[in-house]
């Protein structure tokens, strides 16, 4: 649960800012009259991510069982792979992206409204199909049949909607560059284990093979319905019986990937960040 806890909260908390600089940016140039389409822009976006959601959930329960653990291990290392490009992307721009989201505003007030609309749906579409898909992975690998990931990932987004308005209002300090730098490292770790359960789905579609040749099987000793395994299982993605390419997948993923992110190439850290009321996401993106 944990795991896709973390998944809502960095995912929500990402779209959250853009929602923020895109709102305080019209406020502040006294463009109140552009709130309107930026809303209805972002709530597009936020309708049509559930609705890829729910496809992905209720579309591929009437295909047999080989075709959906294909296209579950398909989708799920899709999925990581997105994630990967999202948190390197973020590490790599985050400290531009408001001066790229005002010159976006700025292109599309000149426009008109529907230009404004699909400036918004854009900035947090992109957000959003990247969750969702990110997040049927991953509950699909840490609970199926349980609805604990689903709440947890609900709890994440939940999360991060409050801290984005304590943000714009300015009642909220935090440092971003950390805060995006560790939940980042952490969120590597669970696509880690989304891949390597992309790769048993895929092994179980007969599409590779190796599924009868276990890397080791601690089950006795880490029992899958012990509270432990459990939580192992939620927050990690935890398999007691890994195969041998499972386990090949997710060194040769996590081991690299996560080195180069926490690599830091000698840019100052940034300082704790304070929004101001009218000014939210003014200073607000992290320096990677």
């Amino acid at each position: 649960m944990f795991g896709n806890y973390l998944i809502g909260l960095r995912e929500g908390l990402e779209a959250s800012l853009v929602v923020c600089i895109l709102v305080a940016y019209l406020v502040k140039t006294g463009r109140r009259d552009a709130l309107r389409p930026v809303w209805m822009g972002i709530a597009i976006a936020c309708a049509l991510s559930l609705a890829f959601g729910a496809m992905l959930e209720f579309g591929t329960q009437e295909l047999t069982f080989e075709a959906q653990e294909l296209l579950g291990g398909t989708l799920s290392i899709i999925s990581v792979g997105l994630v990967t490009w999202m948190v390197f992307w973020m590490k790599r721009t985050a400290r531009h992206l408001k001066a790229d989201l005002h010159g976006r505003l700025d292109t599309a007030l000149a426009m008109g409204t529907g230009a404004l609309v699909a400036t918004a749906f854009l900035a947090v579409g992109r957000e959003g199909l990247e969750t969702a898909l990110f997040v049927w992975a991953s509950v699909r690998a840490s609970g199926e049949g349980s609805s604990a990931p689903l709440i947890g990932v609900l709890l994440g987004i939940g999360t991060a909607i409050v801290l984005g308005y304590l943000f714009y209002r300015g009642t909220l300090k935090i440092n971003l560059a950390k805060f995006f730098k560790w939940t980042g490292a952490m969120l590597v770790v669970v696509a880690a284990g989304v891949l390597a359960y992309g790769v048993h789905d895929l092994q179980e579609a007969r599409f590779l093979g190796g599924l009868g040749n276990k890397a080791f099987d601690i089950s006795e000793t880490v029992p899958p319905d012990s509270w432990y395994g459990t939580l192992l299982k939620g927050v990690f993605n935890f398999q007691p019986d890994p195969t041998v390419l499972q386990l090949t997948v997710w060194l040769l993923y996590l081991v690299p990937v996560l080195t180069l992110f926490l690599v830091d190439r000698g840019r100052p850290a940034a300082p704790p960040l304070k929004a101001r009321p009218a000014d939210a996401g003014t200073d607000s993106t992290p320096a990677g």
